[in-house]
Formats: structure tokens, sequence, C-alpha cells
């Protein structure tokens, strides 16, 4: 299923953010909280180095998210019943999404919340 259209390559892409938009429920949830972070750095003035990193954050998160259910995928093709290496592939990859969704929040933390303590005082 090679494609030698430039074009059709980011079409491919685009299919599969629209799939993972329907079928992954962690994907969506990732979805929601850069919208909410998109909003609250709207209204918090960031700056540009600020928005450079929150854009690093999401972006990151979003395609490590996309990365991880495409390998719970493979994983299930290639290993349809239960095996222990199959299931510590797939614990592994949901661990990177989880360190990657830690170091973000904490990043958020870190930019808005000197932000918000300044407009409550």
């Amino acid at each position: 299923m090679k494609s030698n259209n430039f074009l059709n390559s980011f079409k491919f892409a685009f299919e599969g953010v629209i799939f993972a938009s329907k079928s992954e429920r962690n994907f969506r949830f990732h979805l929601l909280a850069a919208i909410a972070v998109i909003l609250a750095g709207t209204f918090s003035h960031l700056s540009r180095v600020e928005w450079i990193i929150l854009i690093l954050c999401i972006s990151g998160m979003l395609s490590l998210e996309l990365v991880n259910s495409a390998l719970e995928r493979v994983v299930d093709l290639a290993s349809p019943e239960i095996h222990v290496l199959a299931k510590l592939a797939k614990d592994m990859s949901a661990a990177a999404v989880l360190v990657f969704a830690c170091a973000s929040a904490i990043i958020g933390i870190l930019i808005f919340l000197p932000k918000w303590m300044e407009i409550i005082n």
C-alpha cells in the first residue's frame, strides 16, 4: 500500500488523526486538554517562549498518544493471544505517554501558576 504521491501522505495522516479522534478515548481527552490549555494561554497573555513551550508539549502529547495507539494495534495484530511480552510492550508504551503527560502538566503549572497568582494578588 505504498503511495508515491506526496499529497496522499498528508491525506493518510489526516485519516489517522480523524480515526484516533473517533476511536481513541485518551486521544480525545488530550485534544480537549489541548483546547483548554490554548484557551487558558489566550487569557493569560503568554509570552512567545511560553507559547512555544506549550505548543511543543501539546504536539508532543498528541503525537505520543498516536504512537501509543498505533503500537497497541500492531501488538494486537502480531500477538492476538495474551502474551507477557505483548503486555509489556503495551504497558511501556502507555508509560511513555504517562511520563510525558506528567512532565507537560508540571510545565503547565510552572507557566500558568505565576500568572494566575498575579491576578489573584
